[in-house]
């Protein structure tokens, strides 16, 4: 009897032992980064050693873009898989729906991330900005939360803060405080799967903030810096906001400092996973709401600050790095052209939950995490999509066509001859058969997936206050 009793408790050990613990995800999302600002995507300026790292231990997605301009819009798609004519966020969320008798969750009739991994045994966790609507208590799945009162960002110390449903201000730099209360989430979760969306509202890189010196530990490093990787340029004629910042090194050595604060985050997020022994156990995903232009072209900012509204390489490439020591091969890029609608189709198949993908609305992203375990995927369309309100972009492996509703101005550019988008070939002779094709394109994709009640071009609706007139 006691050995039959032996036999079984060390049955019950292996067992536990061979069921594989559900792998723990941490997805630092930055707010208005262009890839171009990090040292692994080419920049000598700026110091990111510890994104560097993640992305040297891991794989770094080369042409990663967004599919639209504004963070609002390409968080609710990195969150639910769909695109703004499908979810109704077109724009930036005006504060009167993140608090007050107005406010409600902008993603409440979707299915989205923090959902399915909760129903799927995670705890879930928001440290730093939503803005996605309701922000005063607890979304889509969440359980811990710790957020902002807006969107926006004033400056990044003595700023206010939301946590368990009340407002208060905390005189520590904002960054700093995201990551203390994100890996204090991990802390406490660790015997269990977790997922931490850890959202910072830097490096930001807008609004008045951007005249003020830092006052963060990088702040004294860049005081003197030149940072030739931000282009001085005449200013572009488009250009509607944000004029104030062209040339201006102020600028620039705020941005960098911002930057350099976000990847000591990362770096201490990485820190405290080695330290709670979970670095094999954890996907960490390093990307950004969408791109951000510093003087390329004469544009800083992104799409909503030209007129009309822009759809530049820049405003949309975004970094994306995924990495898992022990699960992802390390030091490897892949130049797929990827969109962050495909974030959630290749998570969920990274994580082995393709099954739980939602099937209402039709999701428009492809699974690319066969690549993430090292594998090719020879049938990979590179092609995405880009909407900002009436202005919808088709970007393939070569062509780039622009078109802006009802009256243009339309841009087609040969991407390969002409990367930095210096010259419009519409109109140009041999072009007709090209605008053809990729007006074909756009047209047959966006009547796939846009839901009428949310399609702009076709009378739909907004959840956003509009930037262009309606």
């Amino acid at each position: 009897m006691r050995l039959a009793l032996s036999v079984l408790c060390v049955l019950s050990v292996l067992a536990t032992t061979l069921v594989a613990r559900p792998t723990n995800v941490v997805f630092i999302l930055t707010d208005n980064q262009g890839a171009w600002t990090l040292g692994c995507y080419g920049n000598k300026d700026i110091r990111t050693p510890n994104i560097d790292a993640l992305a040297k231990g891991g794989i770094r997605f080369t042409r990663a873009l967004s599919s639209n301009a504004v963070c609002s819009p390409t968080r609710a798609t990195f969150l639910t898989g769909l695109i703004p004519s499908q979810h109704g966020v077109h724009s930036f969320l005006d504060p009167k729906f993140m608090m007050g008798p107005q406010a409600y969750n902008t993603l409440g009739e979707f299915t989205s991330i923090g959902e399915i991994l909760r129903d799927s045994g995670y705890t879930c966790g928001l440290s730093g900005k939503w803005h996605l609507g309701d922000n005063l208590k607890p979304n889509e799945g969440f359980s811990f939360w710790v957020t902002k009162p807006d969107g926006s960002t004033k400056e990044f110390y003595d700023q206010e803060i939301i946590e368990n449903g009340q407002v208060t201000k905390v005189a520590e730099y904002t960054t700093d405080f995201w990551t203390r209360r994100g890996i204090e989430f991990m802390e406490a979760n660790k015997e269990k799967p977790f997922f931490l969306y850890l959202a910072y509202n830097g490096p930001y890189s807008l609004g008045n903030l951007m005249l003020n010196e830092s006052k963060n530990r990088h702040a004294a490093y860049y005081a003197d810096k030149e940072l030739p990787s931000f282009p001085r340029d005449a200013m572009h004629p488009w250009q509607h906001h944000n004029k104030q910042f062209h040339n201006d090194p102020r600028a620039m050595r705020r941005m960098a400092s911002e930057v350099s604060g976000v990847d000591d985050g990362v770096g201490e997020v990485m820190a405290a996973l080695k330290r709670l022994g979970l670095e094999k156990d954890t996907l960490v995903v390093y990307s950004s709401d969408q791109g951000w232009m510093g003087g390329q072209n004469g544009i800083w900012g992104m799409g909503d600050h030209t007129r009309p509204i822009g759809a530049h390489e820049l405003m949309m490439q975004i970094p994306l790095i995924f990495s898992q020591p022990g699960s992802i091969p390390a030091g490897e890029t892949s130049d797929f052209l990827v969109s962050n609608y495909d974030f959630l189709p290749s998570l969920l198949g990274y994580l082995n939950l393709s099954d739980k993908l939602p099937t209402k609305p039709r999701l428009p992203g492809r699974d690319f995490s066969a690549v993430l375990r090292g594998r090719d995927i020879d049938a990979w369309d590179n092609t995405i999509f880009y909407e900002m309100e009436t202005c919808r972009a088709v970007r393939g492996q070569r062509w780039k066509y622009v078109q802006r509703h009802p009256a243009g101005p339309h841009e087609l550019y040969d991407m390969q001859a002409d990367a930095q988008e210096r010259f419009n070939l519409l109109g140009q002779p041999g072009m007709e058969p090209v605008v053809k094709e990729m007006s074909a394109r756009l047209d047959a994709f966006f009547h796939t997936y846009a839901d009428p009640q949310y399609d702009l071009l076709h009378g739909g609706r907004s959840k956003a206050k509009r930037v262009t007139a309606e």
